[in-house]
């Protein structure tokens, strides 16, 4: 295969071989992408229908659970219809159009939760100017940054990564289409630049990492000075379950992308990468509704309309 203007489609990674195991496969994402679309579609309508949610956290997580949807609904639907019908092909375009919106979603995520934790910081260190720094405005400002800045950034690796010629073959080691394992299909020497846009992208996701850590360094030092027990239990109910989701995220993704090669391997990789591309979006509703008393009563407000 002389480059990748021949290429006409993909071979994604198999889950399993046999039909038993390929139900098992569909079930066990239906049922996620199922529980992940309920919950976090019912945080959304709680947010939008309940007025006593419309503060600046309430429309940030609401911001986390849309992009928590389209992070799901890119890679989840093809897999299962692969498993479904027994195939593994998707089209160049598909393939294209999957690397986009995986990272744009993801990027969004990253971007999205510094901007919460900044949204932490100033509700608890500086609470005297929280109303002037996270006006409707400001708020408005920072969710269409982050936005934008992901759709720049997944606009910028997708067109590279598709501009690289693939002479190694079509099929894809990942159950959706991934630059890393895109790069392995390129000519000798051609993905170079696209590995210096990774370095630079992941200067750029460790300087949010830092920012989010000063940040909760700060946010805790104020905590511990509250005198009241009640007073630092409600500041840290409002901070823990950011502080998991974040945990999550980060930390799945690390491992993906940091671990050893010499303990690499498809089928490890694959398990690796459903933890930080399926598990996180599902559980992020119920670790931001274990702790938060607003959320449950907007929730059961929801739930009993229904």
């Amino acid at each position: 295969m002389s480059n990748s203007s021949s290429l006409n489609e993909f071979l994604l990674l198999a889950f399993v071989d046999t039909w038993e195991l390929r139900l098992l496969h569909f079930s066990l994402f239906l049922g996620t992408y199922l529980s992940a679309l309920l919950g976090n579609g019912l945080i959304i309508t709680a947010i939008v229908c309940d007025h006593h949610l419309h503060t600046p956290m309430y429309f940030f997580l609401l911001n986390l659970s849309v992009l928590d949807l389209g992070t799901l609904s890119t890679t989840v639907p093809k897999s299962m219809a692969n498993s479904l019908w027994d195939t593994r092909a998707i089209s160049y375009s598909g393939c294209a159009a999957q690397v986009f919106l995986v990272v744009f979603f993801l990027g969004g995520e990253y971007f999205l939760l510094t901007v919460m934790a900044y949204d932490r910081y100033v509700a608890i260190c500086r609470p005297l100017h929280y109303s002037t720094l996270m006006g409707s405005t400001a708020c408005v400002k920072m969710a269409t940054g982050a936005w934008g800045s992901a759709f720049l950034h997944a606009l910028l690796h997708t067109v590279n990564t598709f501009s690289i010629p693939l002479c190694q073959g079509n099929t894809v080691d990942q159950f959706f289409c991934e630059i890393p394992q895109i790069l392995k299909l390129s000519c000798s020497d051609s993905y170079l630049s696209e590995v210096g846009l990774i370095a630079f992208s992941a200067s750029i996701i460790f300087g949010c990492f830092i920012f989010i850590v000063l940040s909760y360094v700060q946010i805790f030092t104020a905590v511990l000075r509250i005198p009241s027990e009640q007073g630092r239990n409600k500041a840290f109910s409002t901070c823990l379950p950011h502080l998991a989701v974040v945990s999550l995220f980060l930390s799945t993704d690390a491992f993906a992308y940091l671990k050893p090669p010499s303990i690499s391997s498809p089928a490890l990789d694959m398990v690796v990468t459903v933890l930080y591309m399926v598990v996180p979006p599902a559980l992020n509703p119920l670790i931001y509704s274990m702790r938060n008393k607003e959320l449950k009563d907007a929730l059961r407000k929801v739930i009993s309309w229904i």
